[in-house]
């Protein structure tokens, strides 16, 4: 039986080294930001260069954050560019590998079973260091890779063992990550462990991935329950799971979830019309899928965190798509949970237990015709919106002056698709 071999390949600052690759320049070599100066001042850092780290400026700072001292470039976000991008590094692999042995884990990381790729190379790091090379030279993206006999080390070797290495690669088996890394602090490093579940293993004196394998099997259980099966195993640097396991694997609970960062602190009122907004887009997100739900989960995050989030639900009498029914039920739990003494600078929203819409049925009490009014109305916004773009048709709430619909609309992933200014240009800032 061959000995298994996975790859986790990671596009470095990958946001800060499309722009630079654009513009001509090494992000080795250039100070390079990627953050929407329409934000002010405090706008976060989507990206930095590897130049910009190597200065001792921490990845997702804001701009304020940056020294004076400093001078760089501000490039606004370009979420359309970087997926062509993302598009064209998975065609590279694509040139290697099936895609049944491939995982996209986010835009710039991808998972790779090489165990059946590697008849023609002396070892695993020659394949791995030819894609990085083929990256570099057609896209002139950095990247780094991990190697590892599972995918769990795999990834242990991209976020830890590479960042150290002069080609960028790193390399594990269990015995190298139990030589190697057992002693590694801080614990937060390795993947899977949080600030949180590093407070509690502290709170038993256990500081290290070696802690953890030393440590009683009844003390991690009663701190952790069955999670701690995996944080036994991930100690001693195995992995169950495989590629096909990910492939198969199909979640047993649905929903349809958005959230966003207003682009100030809004006042609680404000905050209840972008949540009206958020309700619509719910809605006409759950039509185009042709789904239903009949639970909504609700987030507020405050400004400066001045105080904890208020979190909280509604589960209505029927599944429906309808904004109509959503609406009231959320509006109603908004206000019964924001806090008006604070300003409101985070939203999030959950429609849970999404099924099929066929399984759609109302109570005796609805007004079935004003349902299936609705219904026909908003499939017609939608097949405007499809036709000539989402702005095309708006409600009168997203003309407001908090309303951030029509701009989000614009937006992937909350970022912008793309350059307003077409010359692509930008200058170089000491601050804003």
């Amino acid at each position: 039986m061959k000995q298994p071999w996975f790859f986790c390949i990671d596009m470095k600052c990958f946001y800060a080294s499309v722009e630079c690759a654009e513009r001509g320049l090494n992000p080795f070599e250039t100070n390079l930001v990627v953050a929407d100066v329409t934000r002010g001042k405090n706008a976060l850092c989507l990206a930095i260069s590897p130049r910009m780290k190597a200065l001792g400026v921490h990845n997702r700072c804001r701009l304020s954050e940056i020294p004076p001292t400093v001078e760089y470039i501000i490039a606004p976000p370009r979420m359309a560019l970087y997926i062509e991008y993302a598009a064209d590094i998975y065609g590279i692999y694509l040139d290697y590998f099936a895609p049944e042995d491939m995982h996209v884990y986010s835009i710039d990381e991808c998972f790779i079973d090489a165990t059946r790729y590697l008849s023609g190379y002396k070892e695993p790091r020659e394949l791995a260091g030819k894609l990085m090379n083929l990256i570099a030279s057609e896209l002139h993206i950095p990247s780094t890779a991990g190697i590892g006999t599972n995918l769990y080390l795999a990834k242990i070797a991209l976020d830890i063992t590479a960042k150290h290495a002069p080609d960028h690669m790193g390399l594990l088996t269990e015995e190298l990550y139990r030589e190697t890394l057992w002693e590694h602090k801080p614990i937060t490093d390795f993947w899977g462990i949080a600030r949180g579940k590093s407070a509690r293993l502290a709170k038993c004196g256990i500081l290290s991935m070696g802690d953890v394998a030393r440590a009683p099997g009844e003390l991690l259980y009663k701190l952790f329950g069955i999670d701690a099966e995996l944080l036994i195993d991930h100690a001693w640097g195995r992995e169950s799971c495989t590629m096909a396991d990910i492939k198969s694997y199909r979640s047993k609970s649905h929903s349809v979830s958005f959230s966003q960062i207003l682009p100030r602190d809004y006042s609680a009122e404000e905050a209840r019309t972008v949540l009206t907004e958020m309700v619509l887009h719910g809605s006409q997100e759950l039509r185009r899928r042709r789904v239903i739900s009949d639970r909504v989960s609700l987030g507020i995050g405050y400004s400066r965190d001045a105080a904890p989030w208020s979190h909280g639900s509604v589960r209505l009498d029927s599944a429906t798509a309808a904004e109509s029914l959503f609406r009231p039920r959320v509006l109603a739990l908004y206000d019964s949970l924001a806090d008006p003494r604070f300003k409101v600078r985070r939203l999030g929203i959950s429609f849970d237990n999404v099924v099929d819409e066929g399984c759609e049925g109302y109570d005796f009490f609805t007004d079935w015709e004003k349902v299936e009014r609705e219904k026909q109305r908003e499939k017609a916004v939608l097949a405007l919106q499809e036709r000539y773009g989402k702005n095309a048709v708006l409600r009168g709430t997203s003309l407001l002056r908090e309303g951030t619909q029509m701009e989000r609309n614009g937006m992937i992933g909350g970022h912008r698709a793309g350059y307003d200014d077409k010359t692509g240009t930008s200058q170089a800032v000491h601050a804003l």
